[in-house]
């Protein structure tokens, strides 16, 4: 089978990766991929946003199935759009149709959606340019800090934290009054912080049943200690050692099985993944975000627990088999570790050379903000790469994963030493 997948990261040089392994996949384009992805397959010049260029080369090159890897081209709709073309109709295409993607693009949806189906979650309200005041003055009566989302897609910056009330005032103001992430912040969400430690959970669904994938633990401060600003991601751990069989029976009952039941009852047909952003707040689960696709850099490390032919997972998602799928995990430990360019996430340079890949040892590295130049691998990106290790023992898991970041140079390079430490 030719498959097409969508994306350019490092989840997708994960999935890529995962996907060459199966003797099911005849061939594997990457559109339009990376310097990492190119390692599994054959990366082709077309933007995941222009249904009509991917359609073409689907059609053109006897494509069977279409992987989108991130959310912007699921919430525009690819999937309706290949479902309502004769010619592409009987092309898979893993993920949500954008009724579905509505979960992650808009989170003002997801709360409703949430809240109709009794789904734990934090306290909330929404509010446009017309309700500005009622917003105010719902700030002042929540305690610090103050939680602000922008409703729509904002490249993963579109959530930001105050513990000053003032701060939260100011912004949640500019959100609205001067567009502070375009059309995503022509409604913004403000809700209650929920206090406890944040857990990443997916599942496979063929839009009736389920099955569980590896969780993740996720660090996205930039600096150590869980300081600084928030990136899409420095690194996580998979398994989690405090999500115990109790905790997770709670969240197959409270928030998986309701959601599912939830897309069913509202009649939106969804085969993809769904990544539940949760937290544990005294050993109960809260549902902080949903995402419809998997999580990056949370992919970099739950993929490779994955022993089962992923492929065919993917092909039982679509044929809606998923309950007959035997899923194999790997139990031991995978520790990701983030190698992120000078001032990421905020302003940072690119363009510098990479080396020490020779070097790398008991790890994997997937590539993300990684291109070919000249014949020089050079930084593209704010995240650059993730080195990935696995091992019984978490410690030498992380033991390795830092062993290798230490070898990979490039002008700027900085990463967390601390990813993993609070699970020890």
């Amino acid at each position: 089978m030719k498959i097409l997948l969508l994306g350019s990261g490092g989840r997708e040089h994960a999935i890529a990766w995962k996907i060459n392994q199966s003797p099911l996949c005849e061939k594997l384009f990457i559109a339009p991929g990376n310097a990492g992805t190119s390692l599994c397959g054959e990366n082709v010049k077309i933007d995941p946003d222009d249904f009509a260029a991917v359609g073409r080369y689907a059609t053109e090159q006897g494509i069977k199935m279409v992987v989108v890897g991130p959310e912007k081209p699921l919430v525009k709709g690819i999937a309706d759009y290949f479902s309502n073309n004769s010619g592409l109709k009987n092309i898979a295409v893993i993920g949500p149709k954008s009724e579905g993607a509505r979960l992650e693009g808009s989170k003002a949806f997801a709360k409703e959606f949430m809240q109709k189906y009794q789904i734990p979650t934090a306290k909330y309200q929404s509010f446009y340019k017309e309700t500005l005041d009622e917003g105010l003055r719902f700030l002042e009566s929540l305690k610090p800090p103050y939680v602000i989302k922008a409703d729509g897609l904002a490249a993963g910056k579109g959530v930001l934290i105050f513990d000053k009330l003032k701060d939260a005032m100011n912004s949640f103001k500019k959100m609205i009054t001067e567009r502070m992430f375009g059309d995503a912040s022509d409604c913004v969400v403000i809700e209650e912080f929920l206090e406890g430690k944040e857990i990443s959970v997916f599942v496979a669904t063929d839009g009736h049943n389920y099955i569980m994938l590896p969780e993740a633990k996720d660090y996205k401060r930039a600096g150590e200690g869980d300081t600084g600003p928030n990136t899409c991601g420095m690194g996580c751990i998979s398994p989690v050692p405090f999500a115990g069989q109790l905790f997770m029976k709670k969240v197959r009952n409270r928030i998986i099985e309701p959601t599912i039941s939830g897309l069913v009852k509202e009649n939106i047909d969804y085969k993809g993944f769904i990544f539940f952003g949760l937290m544990n707040v005294d050993g109960d689960p809260y549902v902080i975000e949903y995402n419809v696709r998997l999580g990056d850099p949370e992919a970099e490390a739950t993929l490779p627990r994955i022993n089962s032919d992923f492929v065919q997972l993917l092909k039982q998602i679509s044929n809606k088999t998923i309950h007959e799928y035997k899923i194999e995990i790997n139990p031991d430990f995978a520790s990701t570790i983030i190698l992120a360019s000078g001032g990421y996430p905020g302003n940072y340079r690119k363009g510098y050379e990479i080396t020490g890949l020779d070097l790398i040892k008991d790890s994997i590295v997937f590539y993300a903000g990684a291109c070919c130049q000249n014949d020089k691998l050079i930084t593209s990106g704010g995240r650059v790469m993730a080195i990935t290790s696995l091992d019984r023992n978490i410690e030498q898991a992380l033991k390795k994963s830092k062993l290798n970041a230490e070898k990979i140079d490039f002008q700027g390079k900085y990463y967390r030493k601390d990813i993993g430490n609070d699970l020890i």
